[in-house]
C-alpha cells in the first residue's frame, strides 16, 4: 500500500487563518513545523497520562531535534477532566512556568485536553497562542478544528469557554493506530455527521469505505480527515461564532450533550457514541415530523449499527436514564434561546436545517420508543 501524501486543509479568517496539515508522520516533524510560530524557542505541552505513555517520548524529541525546550505538563484522561479544578491546576502551572503572552502551547491529545488546553490558553494573560496536535479520529475531524473551547458545568457540557483559534493544526494520521477500537468508533461518529448534515455524497463513500477505514485502511482515513476538515473549516470560515450556519455542525450533539449528562460524563458513553444515538433521534425526529423518509432512518441506523456504534439510548449499558432527565439537560444546551431549544434536524441525509420550531410532545415520544427499543 502506498503511504498517501500530505494534505493541506486553510481555515480562512483573515489574519487569524491556520492549516491544518492531514497525514502519517507528522508528529516527528513537530520542532520543523511549530517553529515558524514561536517567538522564543521554548514551548508549553499539556497531554493526559494515556497519550503521555504512547507519543510524549517521541513529541519531545522532535522539539529537542529542532532546538525547542519543553515543560510538560500531565493531566488524567477522560471528560471528567473537563472542570474548573483542572482548569486552575493547569492555569497556575502555566504561571509558574512563566509562560507569556508570545509564547505557544501545545495541546497533544484527544478532545478533552484540545478543548481544556484551547480554553486556558484563551484566557491566560488575556490570550495565549496554542497549536493542536490532536491523537484521535474525534479531535482530527472535529474538536481541534475551529477554535470552540470549554469546560463542562454540572448544568450541561461545554458551557464554559471561549472561542479561541489554534496557529496550526497537526493531524497525524499514523497516531490513529493506537487507538482502541471503541474510541475509534466514537470518533468515526463524527465523520458520519459530516455527510449527514451537508454531503450526501460523503455519506455514500462512507458506506462503502468505512469498514475500511475502521480496520485501518491508511488512504481512506486520510480521505476522511481531509474530507471532515474541508467542510468544518468551510462552514468555520462562514460563522466563526456559530450566529448560523455553524449550528449544524451540532447535528445529534443537543441529544447526545444530555445523554452524556445522564451519564455523569463517565465510561458509560463516550461523546461520540452520544453523537452517533443523538444523529438517530435527530433523523427519527424529523421523520416524525414529516421531513426525512423512514427509509432514510434505517439507513443511517444501519450504518452506524454495522460499523459497531450505539442508535438507542436503550443500547447505553448500566444507565438508569429516563426521558425527563434528558429534556431538562437539553433545556440547558448552548443553542437555547428565549427558552425554546434550537434542534439540528435532517430533511434528508446530506441536507440539514436549525429550527425551533418542534413540538415538545414529538421529542418526548421519540425519547421515549429510543429508551423502550
Amino acid at each position: 500500500m502506498s503511504v498517501p501524501r500530505e494534505e493541506l486543509v486553510t481555515v480562512a479568517l483573515g489574519d487569524r487563518s491556520y492549516p491544518i496539515h492531514i497525514g502519517p508522520g507528522l508528529l516527528a516533524d513537530l520542532g520543523d513545523r511549530l517553529a515558524p510560530f514561536l517567538k522564543r524557542n521554548r514551548v508549553a505541552l499539556v497531554t493526559d497520562r494515556n497519550v503521555a505513555d504512547l507519543h510524549l517520548a517521541a513529541a519531545e524529541a522532535a522539539l529537542r531535534a529542532a532546538g525547542i525546550a519543553c515543560v510538560t505538563q500531565i493531566l488524567p484522561p477522560g471528560e471528567q477532566t473537563k472542570n474548573f479544578a483542572t482548569l486552575e491546576r493547569l492555569l497556575d502551572w502555566l504561571l509558574a512556568e512563566k509562560i507569556e503572552r508570545g509564547d505557544l502551547i501545545l495541546a497533544l491529545g484527544g478532545g478533552v485536553i484540545g478543548d481544556l488546553t484551547g480554553f486556558a490558553a484563551a484566557i491566560l494573560r488575556r490570550g495565549v497562542d496554542f497549536a493542536q496536535i490532536p491523537t484521535t479520529l474525534l479531535a482530527q475531524v472535529d474538536s481541534s478544528v475551529g477554535g470552540k473551547t470549554a469546560i463542562n458545568s454540572p448544568h450541561g457540557k461545554n458551557l464554559i469557554g471561549a472561542f479561541h483559534q489554534p496557529r496550526i493544526v497537526l493531524a497525524d494520521i499514523a497516531l490513529l493506530d493506537s487507538l482502541p477500537r471503541r474510541e475509534l468508533l466514537a470518533g468515526y461518529a463524527e465523520v458520519v455527521k459530516y455527510g449527514l448534515l451537508g454531503d450526501a455524497a460523503f455519506f455514500d463513500w462512507l458506506e462503502q469505505h468505512g469498514a475500511a477505514l475502521c480496520a485501518g485502511d491508511l488512504p481512506a482515513r486520510v480521505e476522511a480527515v481531509t474530507q471532515s476538515c474541508r467542510a468544518k473549516a468551510q462552514i468555520v470560515a462562514a460563522d466563526e461564532r456559530e450566529a448560523g450556519q455553524r449550528a449544524l455542525l451540532n447535528l445529534g450533539h443537543t441529544f447526545g450533550h444530555a445523554l452524556e449528562q445522564a451519564t455523569n460524563y463517565d465510561a458509560r458513553l463516550l461523546h461520540g457514541e452520544g453523537v452517533a444515538i443523538g444523529m438517530c433521534l435527530a433523523f427519527a425526529l424529523s421523520h416524525a415530523m414529516g421531513l426525512a423518509t423512514g427509509q432514510e432512518v434505517e439507513r443511517v441506523k444501519r450504518h452506524l449499527s454495522g460499523i459497531g456504534l450505539p442508535v438507542r439510548v436503550a443500547d447505553i449499558k448500566g444507565a438508569d436514564i429516563d426521558v425527563d432527565t434528558l429534556l431538562a439537560g437539553m433545556a440547558q444546551d448552548k443553542k437555547v434561546a428565549d427558552g425554546r431549544i434550537n434542534f439540528i434536524l435532517p430533511r434528508a441525509i446530506g441536507d440539514s436545517f436549525v429550527t425551533d420550531q418542534v413540538d415538545p410532545d414529538l421529542v418526548r415520544q421519540v425519547l421515549a420508543a429510543s429508551l423502550a427499543a
